[in-house]
């Protein structure tokens, strides 16, 4: 029997014994297992291919092989995407939202792996970006495909993809609370208590996965030391806005980069390029090699010295002046050496290196503060509040950010600077960047509606579906007589007037004809093109609805004309938009 049978057996059996909900909450666990099992596998990946390129490394020196390690991981990459997997990397994340809105949740199959050995050689080899954004586009690739497998319709299908992302987040940081968070904050638009369940459900399965086989070595955790103490509060409002401004450098440096790499077409050069110029920056700044998690829990430990071993400045790392300039150049290079990576053929996301540029950021404050002026102010605490304001300045993730600071420092110790630091940050990106890194493309380009129902609605409504092509069409040369014998047998008031070509002369309606086509003589007489009017504007296939409205009412007109390369195609209603819209809303409703 064939594994289609199976299936088939199967789908038949769950609809008749098990529930739409009671099967969602089931598939919900079963991809939270496989989005923990895949978290887990990458990591250890990862870390077994840093180990093995490491292990010959001089600790006190400079070494060459630096020069030559991301460049190779870049051009692995891009071999293995293009010849093997034949997709296009990028921000993956970024193709995960463009799929939900664009694509009805149907993510490639490949997805499902290819994310997780193509970042597993970039980072392996010292890309400069994270694991986190590789293992959500593979967590929610696997949620895509099982409800395509089990015939799922949209809605549940992007309920499971959140699934996906949920289990996985949960997973890499051992925290469910993040996890949940952020599937329902990045990844869906909407939540109610419906689709929170089956989040739940996945997220606290990915997180038993990563404490049963990785115990307590998962990517990144510490324990707090120093207590929160409100005379700090002032210094957390200026992290804020800090964090902030770091979080604007970082996504326009970002676009910048990215923006100017694309400019080289041809994908080995641009490759190279890449590749060369991160080598020459983790070769000045070695910190910024991989994902750098490693250099986080040295500054957290109090052993910033440790963070120029391999580089350039070792000799002079007892400076002060020099570790505070050392620190401040990661914090404005880090940004351009994290889009070199992608945009040069890359695999990773900006996750992991919003933490980085975040932790460094509250450590330089504290560390700063602490040379010039009396009075010391913990570099642990800032260290991890750092972290959480510049990944909810990037991300636009606030609650993220907070609950996952708090679940990987196990407790809520610094719930309120996490709080009023997130906040601050927030509010101070969203002044100068509307959108997140995510989706600022998407919403320029119209491809993602956040926030506004309407406009949502509307996407879905194809304009190829509403377009009324059953209209009788006249010449302009016709006679009045020839429109009314087609009065007669129409049942519409509207004719469009082409000539030889079917391109629109103009557009009659039974109005503009009724006081004269009783008249004999004028039916015999006057011709069709004396009494057309030009339509206001005109309506083409590739608008989008939102565009389409935006017509009707500047022109205030229930009928247009859709042309495309200058021909007649028909025309859209106001009144048949507004009957498709209601129908998509009804079901929007009971989905």
């Amino acid at each position: 029997m064939s594994f289609n049978d199976l299936l088939v057996r199967f789908l038949i059996w769950r609809l008749k014994h098990i529930s739409n909900n009671n099967f969602v909450l089931i598939l919900s666990g079963l991809i939270g297992l496989v989005a923990g099992l895949a978290a887990v596998t990458l990591k250890s990946t990862v870390h077994l291919i840093q180990s093995f390129l490491e292990k010959n490394l001089d600790i006190t020196g400079i070494n060459y092989l630096y020069l030559f390690y991301p460049l190779i991981g870049i051009m692995l990459t891009l071999l293995v995407a293009k010849y093997i997997f034949k997709e296009k990397l990028g921000h993956g994340i970024t193709q995960i939202l463009y799929t939900i809105s664009k694509n009805s949740s149907i993510v490639r199959r490949s997805m499902m792996y290819s994310r997780m050995i193509t970042s597993a050689i970039t980072v392996g080899f010292g890309g400069s970006v994270g694991l986190e954004a590789p293992i959500v586009v593979t967590g929610s690739a696997i949620g895509s495909n099982l409800g395509r497998l089990t015939h799922l319709n949209y809605k549940k299908r992007t309920l499971l993809i959140a699934c996906g992302a949920s289990g996985a987040i949960s997973a890499i940081f051992n925290s469910p609370i993040a996890g949940v968070i952020f599937a329902i904050e990045v990844i869906l638009t909407d939540a109610t208590i419906n689709k929170f369940i089956p989040i739940l459900i996945a997220s606290v399965t990915g997180s038993l996965v990563s404490l049963v086989l990785l115990g307590d070595d998962i990517l990144f955790s510490f324990k707090i030391k120093d207590q929160f103490s409100a005379d700090d509060v002032p210094y957390y409002m200026l992290l804020g806005i800090a964090c902030g401004i770091v979080s604007v450098h970082f996504t326009r440096v970002t676009y910048l980069v990215e923006k100017w790499v694309a400019k080289i077409k041809n994908d080995a050069n641009r490759a190279l390029l890449g590749g060369i110029g991160l080598a020459i920056i983790i070769l000045i700044f070695p910190p910024i090699y991989g994902e750098g998690y490693n250099t986080i829990k040295l500054l957290l430990s109090g052993n910033e010295a440790d963070i120029f071993q391999r580089s350039l400045f070792y000799s002079i790392s007892d400076n002060t002046l020099v570790v505070i300039v050392f620190l401040f150049a990661i914090v404005v290079i880090k940004p351009v050496a994290s889009a070199l990576t992608l945009g040069s053929g890359g695999s990773g996301g900006i996750f992991g290196p919003s933490l980085f540029i975040g932790g460094i950021s509250g450590y330089l404050l504290a560390f700063t503060n602490n040379f010039m002026l009396p009075g010391q102010i913990s570099t642990s605490n800032f260290t991890l509040v750092g972290m959480c304001g510049v990944m909810s300045g990037v991300l636009h993730a606030p609650l993220t950010a907070i609950f996952l600071i708090a679940e990987i420092t196990g407790g809520y110790t610094l719930f309120v600077p996490l709080m009023l630091v997130s906040a601050i940050a927030f509010t101070t990106v969203m002044y100068f960047e509307k959108h997140s890194l995510y989706t600022k493309n998407l919403v320029e380009s119209g491809d993602l509606i956040q926030h506004d129902k309407d406009r949502y609605v509307l996407s879905l409504i194809d304009i190829q579906k509403v377009i009324e092509s059953d209209l009788l069409t006249v010449s302009a040369d016709a006679k009045l007589g020839h429109l009314v014998e087609l009065v007669k047998i129409s049942k519409r008031n509207i004719f469009p007037v082409v000539n030889e070509k079917e391109e629109l002369q103009g557009i009659i309606t039974l109005d503009d004809v009724r006081d004269v086509m009783f008249d004999e003589e004028a039916r015999q007489n006057i011709e069709v093109k004396s009494l057309m009017q030009k339509p206001p504007t005109e309506v083409y296939p590739y608008d989008d609805m939102q565009t389409v409205m935006n017509k009707f009412e500047v022109t205030q007109a229930w009928n247009l004309p859709v042309i495309d390369d200058g021909k007649y195609l028909g025309l859209v209603s106001k009144s048949r938009i507004f009957n498709a819209y209601r129908k998509k809303l009804i079901l929007q409703d009971k989905e």
